[in-house]
């Protein structure tokens, strides 16, 4: 069953989809879509199954299919109202032949092992209570061979760190309520510490370490938008 992580994702993203890649653009200042084009643009074209795990609304499922025009690309998320946008997006561009939404939960993934050449997902780790068998269970549906992606915010060093700090406590909470309401305050609310107190417990190298023991290699990482962003990729061992 669902733990008290899934269901506060859940939660805090229920109220959101019908504006979410708007308001995701225009909080990010238009970097949260580079950033999935990044991560989107580190799989090898593939004609099998491709995953995409924490799905949302489907905008980086809908550039998978975009990518992979040879592919058969399944969304998994645990929010039935992400869901439901996502499959309006899914027919308005009509790849609904070879698109599939379900639902689904990055820790127990409803696929046998080695199901897909190909996975990504973004923003899932945050919302997960154990980081380290969440990744081994993505790499268990992938096939020995395939290449893992994934998108997160990151954390800013240096002189670039109080300003990051003060838009994601101040600007960013208050940005979200004048542009989507109170369901948008609350997210705002919630990204800054929780970024903050993930890299804490979490850090990057802790990350790509998890990364090798769920059975990846040559695991690579690239922070985008000065700080702002991490793509990590990795290939899935043989054997």
């Amino acid at each position: 069953m669902p733990g008290a992580p899934n269901r506060f994702a859940r939660d805090l993203f229920a109220p959101l989809p019908a504006r979410y890649d708007l308001l995701a653009e225009a909080l990010s200042f238009r970097q949260n879509g580079r950033w999935r084009d990044f991560m989107v643009s580190r799989l090898p074209q593939v004609d099998g199954a491709v995953l995409d795990v924490a799905a949302g609304t489907a905008g980086v499922t809908l550039a998978l299919a975009r990518r992979l025009p040879s592919a058969r690309v399944v969304g998994a998320d645990l929010t039935p109202e992400m869901l439901r946008e996502g499959a309006r997006r899914v027919a308005a561009a009509g790849v609904g032949s070879r698109v599939k939404l379900v639902a689904g939960r990055g820790e127990q993934l409803p696929f046998p092992s080695g199901t897909f050449e190909a996975l990504t997902f973004t923003y899932l780790l945050r919302y997960v209570a154990d980081p380290a068998a969440t990744l081994a269970e993505l790499a268990r549906v992938l096939k020995p061979g395939g290449v893992m992606a994934s998108l997160e915010f990151a954390v800013p060093s240096g002189l670039l760190w109080p300003s990051w700090w003060a838009y994601t406590r101040l600007i960013l909470p208050v940005g979200g309520l004048a542009t989507g309401g109170p369901a948008w305050w609350r997210v705002g609310r919630f990204l800054g510490p929780n970024i903050s107190g993930h890299y804490r417990r979490y850090p990057i190298d802790w990350t790509v370490s998890a990364w090798e023991k769920a059975g990846m290699t040559n695991v690579q990482t690239r922070v985008m938008s000065l700080g702002g962003g991490l793509i990590m990729w990795g290939t899935r061992a043989h054997g």
